[in-house]
């Protein structure tokens, strides 16, 4: 008996199990840096890997570490990437104000609808025409951004410009902020996981992230009112990437790459928006079932005044942006041209 045959023999016989080579060739460790009950990992990001290991015969295994358990801060999660420090994420690039200036251009105020599967669609386009070159260090999966954008705040409920005049309220980006800083709050920028606990600690008032979040985080007890504005467009919205590390996506051989390719791009994209309208309309019904707390939309008026005021920031940016050698009007167009698309 040849000594392999004898291996498996002993093998066998003490109850081991003899695995095949080819049954799992890859494991993929992605990392993010939420609850995974939340929208994004619950409907896009467990069922992208479940369906990545099913396409692949079960060769390619992607783990998902919430809560950022690799290690780093959501702000660098770019660089882990590019990097090799993970396998891939999810990034938002507008943690890091000035590195991808292109990016603001979706993440102006009223720029995008209030369905996150509409806006993703718009966002890939854009990301095609703008963004590739920019995020060259890392391998883009998916492009989207999120649902509406509502504002949480402890007290009574916004409803006149004047109700946000001295609030501190958290911006998860420039464009936010800005927005915020015209309409009379000071903005505070920090990143999701830091929300709650600056809640709680009376470090600000309220803030504003789409609905889907709110349970997650508990905003329902840490706030007392959530206001949205009126008609189709977004107060404000954020721009993220699904991406991998380059030389990890290129180390794969040719009919696993197909596989991560045929769940990338326009299609993925849009099954990561309609993951946060998903959760946007579960999270606005829970809380509306559950608690006592307002649940308002601004009048029509008065988000007339606030998109007046946006107006400003659109204008500004575009100057800001020529003065740094970008064609600010251009991406604004094209960025509008994205958003109305079918």
């Amino acid at each position: 008996m040849s000594i392999l045959r004898t291996l498996t023999f002993a093998l066998a016989l003490s109850g081991a199990a003899v695995a095949p080579a080819w049954a799992q060739e890859v494991t993929l460790r992605f990392q993010h840096f939420v609850n995974p009950n939340s929208a994004n990992p619950k409907y896009f990001m467990q069922p992208w890997a479940d369906a990545i290991e099913e396409q692949s015969g079960g060769r390619i295994k992607v783990e998902l570490y919430p809560f950022m358990q690799l290690g780093g801060s959501p702000v660098n999660q770019y660089d882990l990437i590019a990097d090799g420090a993970i396998d891939g994420g999810w990034v938002i690039p507008g943690y890091q104000p000035g590195r991808f200036p292109k990016i603001e251009a979706l993440e102006l105020p009223f720029m995008t609808p209030k369905s996150a599967e509409a806006s993703s669609h718009g966002a890939w386009i854009y990301t095609e025409e703008h963004l590739l070159d920019d995020f060259e260090a890392v391998h883009v999966i998916a492009a989207h951004l999120h649902g509406r954008g509502i504002i949480h705040k402890k007290g009574a409920p916004i409803e006149t410009l004047a109700d946000f005049e001295g609030l501190t309220l958290r911006g998860p980006s420039r464009p936010a902020t800005l927005l915020l800083d015209k309409l009379g709050a000071n903005p505070v920028g920090m990143p999701v996981p830091a929300f709650p606990e600056a809640l709680s600690k009376g470090v600000i008032q309220g803030g504003v992230i789409p609905w889907e979040q709110a349970p997650p985080l508990k905003l329902e007890e840490l706030t007392d009112s959530h206001t949205d504005v009126a008609g189709e467009q977004s107060l404000y919205n954020l721009y993220f990437l699904w991406a991998m590390n380059r030389d990890v996506y290129a180390g794969l051989p040719e009919d696993l790459r197909a596989v991560i390719d045929a769940n990338s791009g326009m299609m993925a994209s849009e099954w990561a928006g309609r993951a946060h309208d998903t959760g946007d309309r579960e999270a606005e019904i829970l809380i509306a079932e559950t608690t006592d707390n307002a649940i308002t939309t601004l009048s029509p008026e008065v988000t007339a005044e606030i998109e007046a005021l946006g107006a400003e920031v659109t204008a500004e940016w575009i100057v800001e942006m020529t003065a740094k050698g970008l064609d600010g009007a251009g991406l604004v167009a094209d960025a509008r041209a994205a958003m109305a698309s079918e």
